[in-house]
């Protein structure tokens, strides 16, 4: 890789990452893939690199398969470089080239070969056009980096790299200040029962059907005004029309949101992405767009509103508002997904190979994540006996993640842990919250709150029940009548 200097920029655990790197291609290994969280500097590294290979006069490709990546990598270089890309001017002669996936695979044999291909999102490296590429220049050598090296659908990326190099957790990244701590609530979760998989994932008709509900929708927008209001936001949706309801609900509710797409003008996504990154949005929603690589640092909360079977998307998503900036005490994450149950936290441990991974101290390479969720705040947490936030303290018998034929079930809450958690809440909201993760008849939490010395008014029955009419779609009418119930009997039905 020639002689490279350690500049002031870079960070010890990245200078031992090229050394590392270095290492490898002295083995004679010719494509190492290095694993870095993300948020831990992986375009600074590769960036580092591509400067001194350019600087012993070696050409060096670097794949991009976005624009907003394109833009990313093009500020960070800092010395000459072409771009092969659609809207940039070009510079063929220079040694650097940053390069548009799509835009090389059209121009293949018809430019200099390189020396050198980095490849960013190196888990998208098996599809057509990225293999594709790597085929047509079989002499020159590949750095693959990434934050997860898994495909998509799971599976190890052996058959397109030879070592894989491991950088720190993203645990041991939080701990030295280099990324913000996450904190997971998940208030609610789409149901995904009978939805059919396609190649290892949910097929997308299906699943926008699941979660593109008022409801749903309705309970996100809520659990962001109780949790993070205001604080720069990105929902991550499953489909354009999704994300496009999303924004408009959250800008009826006051905040100001913008869904993002790629089918949008370039200037007007690229406006809005950099509007979220200057306090000009609090909300943008996106299918796909900002799932990967996008560096937006003040963004503070990830809404989940996307049921993934694959960890790489999940841990992609969740990954987007680690980076810490000015003011942000932590990463709120609003898991309305299920995502943190089924693959597990932003922290948690994996152990990663170019075949299979697994979270550690699990028996096999499914997931298997010991986990809690609190039943009163819904902060999703490792095993303690009792929550962080909220100070609840679990019965001997919790709630973690039970393994059934292959697939991971969150268990629902026991009737002890609702009962204790009932005793404890101090407000008719925390109630209803509780209600609705119980699965129990609409007048239960009303009814509960009574029973707790709240001062239950026709007034404050009638929104109640308005509430609880809005969110299960029940028909006009019907919340008058229940009010009527409560208030004649004591109960509702």
């Amino acid at each position: 890789m020639g002689s490279m200097i350690l500049p002031s920029a870079l960070r010890d655990y990245q200078h031992d990452a090229v050394e590392r790197l270095r290492a490898s291609y002295r083995a004679g290994h010719r494509a190492p893939l290095l694993q870095l969280p993300t948020g831990g500097g992986k375009t600074v590294i590769f960036s580092h690199i591509a400067r001194r290979q350019a600087a012993v006069e070696s050409r060096v490709y670097i794949l991009l398969h976005r624009r907003e990546l394109v833009k990313q990598v093009v500020g960070a270089l800092g010395v000459r470089h072409g771009v092969i890309a659609g809207g940039f001017s070009p510079n063929p002669l220079a040694p650097i080239q940053v390069c548009s996936v799509q835009s090389l695979a059209r121009k293949l044999h018809t430019i200099p070969s390189p020396d050198m291909i980095v490849i960013d999102e190196a888990h998208h490296a098996p599809a057509g056009q990225w293999a594709k590429i790597i085929a047509a220049y079989p002499k020159a050598r590949v750095l693959g980096v990434t934050a997860t090296p898994i495909r998509l659908d799971g599976k190890g990326l052996g058959d397109m790299f030879d070592d894989l190099i491991i950088g720190p957790s993203v645990k041991e990244l939080t701990e030295r200040g280099y990324l913000a701590p996450a904190v997971v609530y998940a208030p609610s979760t789409i149901d995904t029962g009978g939805i059919k998989t396609q190649m290892g994932d949910w097929t997308k008709k299906d699943l926008a059907a699941a979660a593109d509900k008022p409801s749903i929708t309705g309970d996100a927008i809520a659990h962001y005004r109780r949790y993070a209001d205001r604080k720069p936001a990105v929902a991550f949706c499953v489909s354009i029309a999704h994300a496009q309801h999303v924004a408009d609900n959250f800008s009826a509710a006051g905040y100001r949101a913008k869904c993002v797409d790629g089918k949008m003008d370039v200037r007007e996504r690229d406006a809005a992405i950099t509007a979220l990154g200057n306090g000009g949005l609090d909300v943008l929603t996106s299918c796909d767009i900002i799932s990967e690589g996008v560096d937006v640092p003040i963004i503070e909360c990830g809404i989940l509103l996307r049921p993934t079977q694959s960890m790489t998307l999940a841990i992609q998503q969740m990954g987007r508002c680690l980076r810490p900036s000015p003011g942000k005490r932590c990463a709120i994450i609003l898991d309305h997904a299920g995502n943190c149950v089924r693959h597990g936290l932003p922290d948690t441990d994996r152990e990663w190979t170019l075949t299979t991974t697994r979270v550690k101290g699990s028996r096999n390479t499914e997931q298997s994540v010991a986990i809690r969720q609190c039943p009163q705040c819904y902060r999703v947490h490792p095993p303690a006996p009792t929550c962080p936030v909220c100070g609840f303290v679990y019965p001997v018998v919790g709630r973690e993640i039970d393994e059934r034929e292959g697939e991971l079930v969150r268990l629902e809450a026991t009737r002890a842990e609702v009962r204790q958690a009932a005793r404890a809440a101090d407000s008719l909201e925390s109630l209803e919250e509780l209600e609705t993760r119980a699965k129990y008849k609409p007048g239960w939490a009303l009814h509960r709150y009574r029973q707790n010395g709240g001062d239950v008014t026709p007034e404050t029955a009638q929104a109640y029940f308005d509430r609880v009419a809005a969110a299960r779609g029940y028909k006009p009418g019907w919340a008058r009548y229940q009010v009527g119930l409560f208030l004649g009997q004591g109960v509702a039905v």
